[in-house]
């Protein structure tokens, strides 16, 4: 018996935010906090904690700098978090195609 797709879904990417924001970032996109923030139609606790979350998973690689006087934060998602994410959308695509086949 094969193991149900849920197993292949990956707790870190569980959260819509989480979901979006490594979404957003796609393959080889580095994002701004304010960017993502606006793209993903939420507010600076939401980003900073998904961030959070998905740096500590390895999932996102963040940068701080300035721009001129103002200091910026920037993310990018990392291979590992680009694998997680596919692997993830893969098992959520299985679990909707076994409901749709029924």
């Amino acid at each position: 018996m094969m193991a149900h797709p849920r197993h292949g879904l990956d707790p870190a990417l569980q959260t819509p935010v989480r979901f979006s924001l490594l979404a957003a970032l796609g393959t080889d996109r580095e994002l701004d906090f304010a960017t993502l923030r606006d793209f993903l139609e939420t507010d600076d606790s939401s980003v900073s904690k998904a961030v959070t979350a998905l740096e500590s998973a390895g999932y996102v690689a963040v940068t701080k700098g300035y721009v001129g006087n103002r200091p910026r934060t920037w993310v990018r998602a990392t291979a590992a978090g680009r694998r997680a994410f596919a692997a993830h959308v893969t098992a959520l695509q299985a679990i909707a195609a076994a409901a749709v086949a029924d």
